[in-house]
């Protein structure tokens, strides 16, 4: 999948997806039939029209997995309570749909993942109406990517997650152990370099993109504390675990300057990596590639005072708070996200490869049932964290993520680096609690 597809969200950036078609579906066009004669003998009242069905526009962003959007298109078209025009949206859809509800009643419905500021400024509407009765079907993680304060505001529509992938045969021809710890994972990474291949990869900025949140998890912290009120990683372990990736950076086995970044498995495919962190969405060409010399781990622990994790992330669908139809909008989302789980296990896993939003349908999909796969969907269950969430802000995420990168890349003081970025993020939860 080379679009920036269903991953940004877990990164908090991403590349753009390329080709669109806006499409129409769900049209009303049936003819009516003759009228009747027009005589004054004619038998009773002529037929009536029926009701036009109120008109829906609903947003994706462009997906890159062959036959999801002819999907997404019928799902609508069979909707039978209003008629649903589906729009895809190349480019920088994010920033598009921010332009859109401070603006417009379109779309009424659209895919994204909540922002506190559009709860704060009502652009959004709350759908716990909707997702009350299966709530608990979805996991917390997933679940609080699209809740603030209390309410939910999305229904997650698929998952997807990060791990790290490596090639057994080459792991053993070095004489090391899947690596459990972070120290592990660098002593691993050293020993895998050789021959021109390195030992991992994880994006050409040096991991600053995706290993973040896994650092600081590892060693048991977190963007912000439950309830995100205070910020997660104001504590000195956060330094230390930061400052592992200076090691990895330092120490050339990190692969830098791949041809295809961290979200394609171009690099690990092709040998110039023995491991490399990148989504799961890469797993049907990895294992095209070699069969069955593959496995799968959570990113490392720090220590014995930390866990394993992968990060998880999903949009869900959401109703414009202009939108006309917000009654109407709320049904076709219900209709959609809530009842038809057919089609929701088919949008996860028939195009690309991700994991199904609610607990109960992972346990119907084939795909996840063994192997590899099923390693991920445990993961998933347990030891998932979300990336930021609705109250990290834009702003929070630019100064740790420029905080990581002088660590990384500069040999900059974890420390300070660290206590510079906990001061911009108490600011911006200042600026949103008081």
């Amino acid at each position: 999948m080379q679009s920036r597809s269903r991953r940004s969200f877990l990164t908090l950036a991403g590349t753009a997806a390329v080709g669109a078609v806006a499409a129409a579906c769900g049209s009303n066009t049936g003819r009516l039939g003759d009228p009747p004669p027009s005589t004054a003998m004619s038998a009773g009242p002529p037929p009536s029209k029926p009701a036009a069905k109120v008109p829906l526009q609903q947003w994706y962003h462009a997906y890159g997995e062959d036959g999801v959007q002819d999907a997404v298109r019928g799902y609508a078209a069979s909707y039978p309570g209003a008629t649903v025009k589906v729009q895809w949206n190349p480019g920088d859809y994010d920033s598009k749909i921010v332009t859109a509800l401070q603006n417009s009643a379109v779309p009424d419905v659209f895919e994204a993942q909540v922002k506190i500021d559009w709860v704060r400024q009502n652009q959004v509407v709350a759908l716990d109406d909707l997702i009350g009765p299966v709530k608990n079907d979805f996991s917390p993680a997933v679940l609080a990517a699209q809740t603030v304060e209390g309410k939910v505001y999305g229904i997650p529509q698929a998952t997807d997650t990060q791990v790290l992938f490596y090639r057994p045969s080459l792991l053993q021809a070095a004489g090391v152990q899947p690596p459990q710890t972070v120290d592990e994972l660098i002593d691993a990474a050293g020993k895998l370099s050789r021959d021109g291949v390195k030992g991992l990869f994880a994006g050409n900025d040096g991991g600053v993109a995706t290993l973040t949140g896994p650092l600081l998890w590892s060693a048991g912290l977190d963007y912000l504390k439950p309830g995100g009120r205070e910020v997660g990683f104001d504590d000195p372990r956060a330094a230390t675990a930061l400052g592992k990736l200076r090691t990895l950076n330092a120490n050339s086995s990190l692969l830098l300057g791949a041809p295809t970044d961290w979200s394609d498995a171009g690099a690990f495919i092709d040998g110039l990596c023995a491991m490399q962190w990148t989504g799961l969405w890469n797993m049907p060409k990895i294992r095209d590639a070699f069969n069955d010399d593959f496995a799968v781990l959570p990113f490392p622990k720090l220590d014995n005072s930390g866990a394993p994790s992968v990060p998880v992330g999903a949009y869900g669908a959401m109703v414009n708070a202009k939108s006309k139809h917000v009654a109407e909008a709320k049904a076709f989302v219900k209709w959609l996200w809530i009842d038809q789980t057919t089609d929701q296990l088919e949008f996860a896993t028939r195009f690309g490869f991700h994991l199904p939003a609610r607990q109960s349908l992972i346990d119907k999909a084939d795909t996840l049932r063994s192997g590899p796969a099923a390693d991920v969907a445990r993961f998933v269950k347990e030891n998932s964290h979300l990336v930021g969430g609705p109250v990290w802000t834009q702003q929070a995420n630019t100064a740790l993520s420029d905080a990581v990168a002088k660590i990384a890349k500069e040999g900059a003081d974890p420390v300070a680096q660290t206590k510079a970025a906990v001061t911009v993020a108490q600011s911006e939860l200042k600026r949103l609690f008081g």
